[in-house]
């Protein structure tokens, strides 16, 4: 009897595609351990970047540049290790 927790897709995998599917996975979470410890350090950068912003002359605010860039990638790392984690369905 099959078991029904794992997905039909995935149920009549051979050896290998476990393997790949398992990898895939691995990386996912690592991506989303990434976007964490990013969106850990947007948080913290909050602090010095509305600083930046109100005491910076013109359009030099390396601070809330930083900032963003790092909102940036902690929402592409998590999206993309949700996409890993997930991944599609495939028909085997």
């Amino acid at each position: 009897m099959p078991n029904m927790n794992i997905p039909a897709a995935e149920r009549s995998l051979n050896p290998m595609q476990v393997a790949s599917l398992d990898k895939r996975r691995q990386w996912g979470l690592a991506c989303q351990v990434i976007s964490g410890q990013f969106a850990f350090f947007a948080v913290l950068l909050l602090l010095w970047s509305g600083q930046d912003l109100q005491y910076s002359p013109g359009w030099m605010h390396p601070m809330f540049y930083y900032n963003v860039l790092a909102a940036i990638l902690a929402v592409v790392f998590g999206l993309y290790g949700t996409y890993l984690r997930r991944g599609r369905v495939h028909e085997y």
